[in-house]
C-alpha cells in the first residue's frame, strides 16, 4: 500500500512536470504546424534563467521573470529566425531549430560552464508534506503538481473564454479572415510561438532544481516530449496530457521494480536455465528496462493506434 501510493504520486508529481515541457510544444505545433525540435533547449534556458534569477532576487521573482524571458527569447527566435525559412517548407524549420538546439546549448556552456550549477529548491519548499506509514512525500512535489494543473487551467480558459484565444483560433483556421478584421496574422503566431517556449521555460524554472540543472538536461528530456506529443496525438492538449501521466506513472513504478521474466517464471514453478539461448534477455528487470518504456509505448501506439490516444482519425 505504501509503496503503490509514493509511487503513484511520484510518477503523477513526474507526469505533470512532462506535460508542462509538452504542453508548449503541442500548443506550437497545432497551431502553427511546427515541430521545434529545440523546444527541450528552452526548457533548459527556464532553468539556467531560474538559477541566475534566484540567486540575484530570489526563487519567487525568478518563477515569472524566468519564463517570460524564456518567451521573449523565443519570440525573437520566431520573428528574426523561423518566420525567414518558414516560405520554404518543414524541413527547412526542422533544420533550423534543429541546429538552434546545439546553439543554446554551446551558449548554456559558455556561460555557465560543462558543469551542474547549485540549483535548490528553496527553503520555504524543502521538507515533507506528509508521511505515509515510513515514506514522505516531499512538498516540492505537490507544489510542481500545483504549479502543472494551474497552468492547464490557464492555458484552456485562454483559448476557450477570452478574446485572444478567438483572435488565436481565427488566426490559425482563417488568416485571410483575420488580417481582413485587422488582427496581424504574423504577431500573433509569434506570441503563440514565444508563449508555447515560456511554458517550457516554466517547466525548466521548476523542474530545474527537483532534478539536476546541467547542459545535457535538454537532450534527456528532449526525446520524451517527442514520445508525448506523439503518443498523445499530434497537436492534442489532452493527449499530451494523458499521455504525460501514463509514461511518468509507467517509469516510475519500473524503476521501483526489480521482477524479471525469469522471476515470473520462477513464480509458476518454472525457469529458463543459464546456458539456454537468450538467457540474459529473462533476467532483464523492469528497472533496468524503464528508460526504453516510454519507447515501446511509443511502438505499440504507432502500430495499433498511428493517431495517438487523442488525436482524430481520418475518415
Amino acid at each position: 500500500m505504501e509503496f503503490t501510493l509514493i509511487s503513484m504520486l511520484n510518477g503523477l508529481s513526474y507526469g505533470l512536470l512532462l506535460f508542462m515541457l509538452s504542453s508548449g510544444l503541442t500548443l506550437i505545433f497545432s497551431m502553427m504546424g511546427v515541430l521545434n525540435f529545440a523546444h527541450a533547449s528552452f526548457y533548459m534556458l527556464g532553468a539556467y534563467f531560474g538559477y541566475a534569477i534566484s540567486n540575484a532576487l530570489g526563487f519567487w521573482p525568478a518563477l515569472v521573470l524566468a519564463p517570460l524571458a524564456v518567451g521573449v527569447v523565443g519570440a525573437l527566435v520566431e520573428r528574426y529566425g523561423l518566420r525567414r525559412v518558414h516560405k520554404y517548407g518543414h524541413i527547412p524549420e526542422l533544420l533550423f531549430t534543429f541546429g538552434l538546439s546545439y546553439v543554446v546549448v554551446e551558449l548554456v556552456q559558455l556561460v555557465w560552464g560543462r558543469a551542474a550549477v547549485p540549483y535548490k529548491i528553496p527553503a520555504e519548499l524543502d521538507g515533507p508534506l506528509f508521511t505515509i506509514f515510513t515514506t514522505t512525500f516531499p512538498i516540492y512535489r505537490a507544489f510542481m503538481m500545483a504549479v502543472a494543473l494551474l497552468m492547464l487551467a490557464s492555458v484552456y480558459l485562454l483559448f476557450t473564454r477570452t478574446r485572444i484565444g478567438l483572435v488565436i483560433q481565427a488566426s490559425l483556421t482563417h488568416p485571410d479572415a483575420a488580417e481582413a478584421l485587422g488582427h496581424n496574422v504574423p504577431r500573433v503566431f509569434m506570441l503563440v510561438f514565444g508563449g508555447g517556449c515560456a511554458l517550457a521555460g516554466l517547466a525548466g524554472v521548476i523542474g530545474g532544481n527537483a532534478f539536476v540543472t546541467e547542459p545535457a538536461m535538454a537532450a534527456t528530456v528532449g526525446s520524451i516530449i517527442f514520445v508525448i506529443v506523439v503518443v498523445g496525438g499530434m497537436g492534442s492538449l489532452g493527449g499530451a496530457l494523458l499521455a504525460s501521466i501514463l509514461i511518468g506513472l509507467l517509469q516510475t513504478f519500473a524503476v521501483a521494480l526489480d521482477w524479471s521474466l525469469q522471476s515470473i517464471l520462477k513464480f509458476f514453478g518454472t525457469s529458463v536455465a543459464p546456458d539456454a539461448m537468450y538467457y540474459k534477455i529473462f533476467t532483464l528487470t523492469l528497472a533496468e528496462l524503464a528508460p526504453i518504456m516510454p519507447y515501446l509505448l511509443l511502438v505499440l501506439i504507432l502500430i495499433f493506434r498511428p493517431k495517438g490516444l487523442m488525436g482524430k482519425r481520418e475518415g
